[in-house]
């Protein structure tokens, strides 16, 4: 069959093109792999050179690649990596010299103490290079400060990665946070304080990140770390709310309003929102306070149909749309489902407007 097949001139046509771009393929990775051993052999006790050809064909093929742009955000990450980075005991330290504690994380990062991280190029263990990308891109274009403010900071991972980079820029910064998860509060002060910001710098809310002031119920876990996708209960009424916190499963935390967490900044050089899918209600009530104070604002996203909205709330407002990389789907439930957050990186106009690189 697969010849009679090879004898239709087009599918003949497709086999070849095939054969040739596998061939053109193993070329390049023969290329790749003589190149490294010969750079290498350039520097006085180089390692032997190793080579994965599948790992790179899985980092080339990532879906993480597969993101919109209007700047070059590779050379953006590349450009903040630190020099001369570190390794910390009993952390694990990122490109930005940023040291994350294995508890945070037992799942993934337990046995990486002592471990130095490459630039997240096409991304790393907690995010892709897009996000990094809109981060980083929010600290070149603040002056003179830079506040950032993390909704659902967990760890308080935008806080650090933003605060160290503006730093080495020279910014005066200060970092803010709102965490409905006490243990998570815990690591997010542990970890500015090991990353060496000042206690002055760093402002932490335990409550609900809201567009406006009320009571949530918020799950309790027994260890910190082990999850991080907990969702807020709304709406829930005071004798469930009582029946709840009875249980302990759940505490009562207060709803915090952006507004209220805002007001004591001028300008917000940096909004990230990573709310587990009320991101498009908090926005839209938000909006006015957005336009107001907040210069560039990243969006973690948890649908189609809200990063839909989002598009419609934010290009109508007048924003500009910096980066974006959809919501990664899988199609094997019931119905499609985002397994990986969708990236929003949105400049505000009013505030930034594009004469300014």
């Amino acid at each position: 069959m697969h010849k009679l097949a090879l004898n239709v001139p087009a599918i003949r046509r497709l086999h070849e093109g095939r054969n040739a771009l596998l061939a053109e393929r193993d070329r390049l990775l023969v290329e790749l792999q003589n190149s490294r051993e010969d750079s290498l052999g350039k520097q006085p006790d180089a390692p032997a050179a190793t080579f994965d050809a599948h790992a790179l064909l899985s980092h080339v093929a990532s879906p993480f690649w597969h993101y919109n742009n209007t700047f070059d955000a590779e050379a953006v990450i590349r450009r903040h990596a630190a020099p001369d980075v570190r390794s910390r005991a009993g952390h694990l330290t990122n490109f930005l010299g940023v040291a994350i504690d294995p508890k945070f994380f037992p799942q993934l990062l337990d046995g990486r103490d002592g471990e130095v991280e490459g630039v997240p190029i096409p991304g790393n263990w907690h995010a892709d290079m897009a996000e990094f990308a809109a981060a980083l891109r929010a600290v070149d274009l603040a002056r003179g400060t830079f506040t950032v403010i993390e909704l659902g900071c967990g760890w308080g991972c935008w806080m650090n990665n933003t605060g160290a980079a503006a730093r080495r820029l020279g910014l005066d910064v200060h970092l803010i946070g709102v965490e409905g998860d006490e243990g998570h509060i815990g690591f997010a002060r542990e970890a500015c304080a090991v990353n060496g910001f000042d206690a002055s710098q760093v402002t932490l809310h335990r409550g609900i990140a809201a567009a406006a002031p009320g009571v949530a119920l918020f799950p309790r876990q027994d260890r910190p770390g082990v999850s991080w996708g907990l969702q807020p209960i709304f709406g829930a009424t005071e004798a469930q709310r009582q029946q709840a916190v009875q249980s302990g499963a759940y505490d009562e935390l207060p709803m915090i309003a952006l507004a209220d967490v805002a007001a004591p900044c001028s300008r917000i050089d940096f909004l990230h929102v990573d709310i587990q899918g009320g991101e498009a209600d908090l926005i839209e009530s938000c909006l006015p306070v957005l336009q107001e104070k907040v210069a560039y604002l990243f969006v973690g996203t948890h649908s189609r149909q809200i990063e839909g909205r989002l598009f419609d709330l934010l290009l109508r407002a007048g924003w500009r749309l910096e980066i974006e990389r959809p919501g990664l789907l899988k199609l094997d439930g019931a119905a499609p489902y985002v397994w990986v957050d969708g990236v929003q990186g949105w400049r505000n106009l009013a505030l930034l407007p594009t004469e300014q690189p």
